[in-house]
C-alpha cells in the first residue's frame, strides 16, 4: 500500500482545485491583516531615511502604527482562536480493535485493494450512515476527547459506521458499503485538501467559540471567511466523493448495487423503530437495551407486509456483519444507549430512572405502564376541569314533530382521581372503590357547577367518564379543545419538573436532543393519545385483552393474541366529532364495559 494519498481519479483534480481556492481566501484573508503593519513599516522608514519629514507626516505614521498595532493583535487572536478551537466531534461509540478484530481486517483489506491509508480507529453511530472523520486536531489531545491513534498528528481519519448496518447487512454488503468510504481516506491525506478541510473546520469552530462572553466579535469574521469560502469548500467535497467513488469502482461493484438497496430498507425500518418503539420508552424513563437486534426483527416484519421487499429475508441465512464483532450484545445496548441520547437528551450513562429494558417485557414494562399513566394523567385533567365522576353522555335533542323519550337513569360508578395537583407532579392517585349510583342526562350541568371544588367520591376513573364529557351531539368540539388543553399543560409541566429535577450536565447533548425525532404533538394528538390508553386499559382490565408490541407501529393492544388495529378511528370519531356511538359499538364488541373502574399506576 503506498498510503501516499494520491489523487489520480476522476474528480480530484477540481477538489484540489477547490481546496486551492480555499486556502487563496486564507491567504487573502492574512494579506488584509498584515496591510496595515506593512503601510506603517513603509512610513516609519520613510521617516528615519528624512523623505518625510515636516507635518503632517508625524501624525499620520503615528496613526497608521496604532491601527497596524490593533489590527495585528485582533488578527493574531483570530488566527490562535482558528488554530486551537476544537471541532465538532459526533458522538459515537468506540470500536478498539480488540473488540472487532475481524471488522478492522475487513477494512485494511479494502484499503489495501484500494491503495488508500488505512482508517486510524473504527467507531460507531445510531444512524443509517457512514463516513470518516478527522479527530488528530489538537484540541482534541487537550481536551481528552481523544487518546488512541486516531488522535496523533497526521493521523488517518476514524471510519465511522452506521449500527444499524451491521445487524441487517450481510459481510459481502457492509464491505460493499464500505468501500467507497475507505476509498475517501486518499483524497483526505493530500496536503492541499488537509490544509483546506482544517481551515475550514477551524472557522466553523470559532463561529461557535464567539457566542461565549468576551469573544463575540470573533463570530463576525469567521463568518464572513465561511461565506467567502463555502462555494469552493462544497465543490471540493464533491470532488473528494466523486474521487473515493472512481477510486471504489473495481472493488464488488455489482454487489454495491444491490447493498444500497439494503441502504435504504434499513433506513425505513431505523426510523419506524425510533419513532414508534424506542421513543414511548423513552418517554417512560426506559431504553432498550437492543435497538440494533430490534431493527433485524422491525426489517423482516416490513419485509413480510411490504412485498416490494419480498426475498429480502431470504439473505438472513447468509453471515450477519455483527459476526464480526466479538461481542455484539455490549456493542448493542452502548449504541442503544447513545441513540436515545441523541434522539430523546436521554441521560449519558443508566441509572435509577433511566434504565435499560430488553424486548420480552417491553409490552408489560412499557407498554402497559404509558398506558395507565396516559389513562392517570387523562384523569386527573378531568378533575383539574371539574367534571363530575357520575357524567353520563347528554341526551340528543329530539327532531322538529317527534315525540319526546322520557330520560332513562344511565348507571355509572362515581370516584375521585387525583387532585388537580398531582397532574403536574405526574403521581397518579389510586382508584377506590365502586359505588354504582343513577343519574340522568339532564342532570349534567348542575353536576358540572356542584362538583366544582369538592372532591370526588371514589371509583371515578373509568372509561364511562371520559366517554360522557366528550359527547357532544352539536359537534363544537369545545370539551375536547378544553381537555386537549389542560393535557398539554400538564404534560409540559411534568417535563419541566422531571428536567429541573434531575442532574444538570454540562453538555447540551445530555439536556436536549441533538436530533429530535418529532415534532412537539398537538393537543388533539395528545387528546387521542390519551383516550386510547384509557380505552385500552379498560380492555385489559375488564375483556382479557393484553399489551402487545409491534415492530413497525409500537405499542398495541392484543385481543385473543390478535392484533386489534381498528380503534384508531373510533377514538377519533369520538375526539374530533363528539360521536361516541362507534367507540361504543367496539366496546360492546370486546365487552368491555365502560362504567368499571380502571387501574391506574
Amino acid at each position: 500500500m503506498s498510503g501516499t494519498g494520491s489523487i489520480a481519479e476522476v474528480g480530484a483534480p477540481s477538489a484540489r482545485s477547490r481546496a486551492l481556492a480555499v486556502l487563496r481566501v486564507r491567504s487573502r484573508a492574512t494579506a488584509a491583516v498584515l496591510l496595515p503593519a506593512a503601510l506603517a513599516v513603509v512610513l516609519v522608514a520613510a521617516r528615519m531615511t528624512g523623505r518625510l519629514a515636516g507635518d503632517p507626516w508625524p501624525a499620520v505614521t503615528l496613526a497608521v502604527c496604532a491601527v497596524a498595532a490593533l489590527v495585528l493583535l485582533a488578527g493574531g487572536i483570530f488566527g490562535a482562536v482558528v488554530l486551537r478551537a476544537g471541532p465538532a466531534v459526533t458522538p459515537t461509540v468506540p470500536l478498539p480493535e480488540a473488540a472487532a478484530p475481524d471488522l478492522y481486517r475487513l477494512v485494511r483489506d479494502l484499503a489495501d485493494r484500494m491503495d488508500v491509508p488505512a482508517p486510524s480507529a473504527i467507531a460507531l453511530t445510531p444512524d443509517c450512515d457512514s463516513w470518516l472523520e478527522d479527530r488528530s486536531h489538537a484540541a482534541h489531545r487537550r481536551g481528552g476527547t481523544g487518546a488512541g491513534p486516531e488522535s496523533e498528528p497526521g493521523a488517518a481519519p476514524v471510519l465511522v459506521i452506521g449500527s444499524p448496518f451491521l445487524w441487517w447487512m450481510r459481510v459481502a454488503e457492509l464491505r460493499a458499503v464500505l468501500a467507497p468510504v475507505v476509498a475517501g481516506t486518499g483524497p483526505s491525506a493530500h496536503p492541499d485538501i488537509a490544509d483546506a478541510r482544517g481551515f475550514v473546520r477551524g472557522l466553523d469552530a470559532a463561529v461557535d467559540i464567539g457566542g461565549r462572553p468576551g469573544l463575540g466579535w470573533i463570530a463576525r469574521p469567521a463568518r464572513l471567511l465561511l461565506r467567502l469560502c463555502r462555494t469552493d469548500a462544497a465543490e471540493m467535497e464533491r470532488g473528494v466523493a466523486a474521487a473515493a467513488s472512481d477510486r471504489a469502482q473495481g472493488v464488488d461493484y455489482g454487489l454495491r448495487i444491490v447493498a444500497q438497496e439494503q441502504v435504504g430498507l434499513a433506513y425505513a425500518g431505523w426510523d419506524r423503530l425510533l419513532t414508534r418503539v424506542a421513543l414511548p420508552a423513552w418517554r417512560m424513563g426506559r431504553w432498550p437495551a437492543h435497538l440494533d437486534a430490534g431493527v433485524v426483527s422491525a426489517l423482516t416484519e416490513l419485509s413480510r407486509r411490504d412485498r416490494l421487499a419480498e426475498g429480502f429475508t431470504s439473505r438472513l441465512g447468509e453471515r450477519p456483519a455483527c459476526d464480526l464483532l466479538e461481542q455484539p450484545g455490549v456493542v448493542d445496548e452502548a449504541a442503544s444507549l447513545l441513540a436515545a441520547r441523541l434522539f430523546h437528551g436521554g441521560p449519558a450513562q443508566a441509572g435509577p430512572d433511566w434504565s435499560p429494558v430488553d424486548w420480552a417485557a417491553y409490552p408489560q414494562e412499557v407498554v402497559d405502564r404509558k398506558w395507565r399513566t396516559e389513562a392517570a394523567r387523562l384523569h386527573a385533567a378531568l378533575d383539574a376541569l371539574s367534571v363530575p365522576a357520575d357524567l353520563a353522555p347528554p341526551a340528543a335533542e329530539p327532531l322538529p314533530g317527534a315525540p319526546a323519550a322520557p330520560a332513562e337513569p344511565v348507571p355509572v360508578t362515581t370516584g375521585a382521581p387525583a387532585p388537580a395537583e398531582a397532574s403536574a407532579s405526574g403521581a397518579p392517585a389510586a382508584p377506590g372503590g365502586p359505588g354504582p349510583v343513577a343519574t340522568t342526562a339532564a342532570a349534567r350541568p348542575a353536576d358540572r357547577a356542584s362538583a366544582a371544588g369538592e372532591p370526588v367520591p371514589p371509583g371515578g376513573a373509568t372509561l364511562e367518564r371520559v366517554l360522557g364529557y366528550l359527547t357532544d351531539p352539536a359537534g363544537e368540539g369545545a370539551a375536547g379543545e378544553a381537555l386537549a388543553g389542560r393535557l398539554s399543560g400538564d404534560l409540559a409541566r411534568e417535563e419541566r419538573a422531571a428536567g429541573a429535577a434531575g442532574p444538570q450536565p454540562r453538555g447540551g447533548a445530555d439536556t436536549l436532543p441533538l436530533f429530535p425525532l418529532q415534532p412537539p404533538r398537538s393537543g388533539r394528538d395528545l387528546l387521542a393519545d390519551h383516550v386510547t390508553a384509557l380505552v385500552c386499559c379498560a380492555a385489559v382490565d375488564s375483556a382479557g385483552a393484553g399489551p402487545g408490541l409491534d415492530w413497525l407501529d409500537g405499542p398495541v393492544l392484543l385481543v385473543g393474541g390478535e392484533r386489534r388495529a381498528d380503534l384508531a378511528p373510533r377514538v377519533l370519531s369520538l375526539v374530533e366529532d363528539g360521536d361516541p356511538a362507534p367507540l361504543r359499538d367496539w366496546l360492546a364488541e370486546l365487552g368491555v364495559r365502560p362504567e368499571k373502574p380502571v387501574r391506574l399506576l
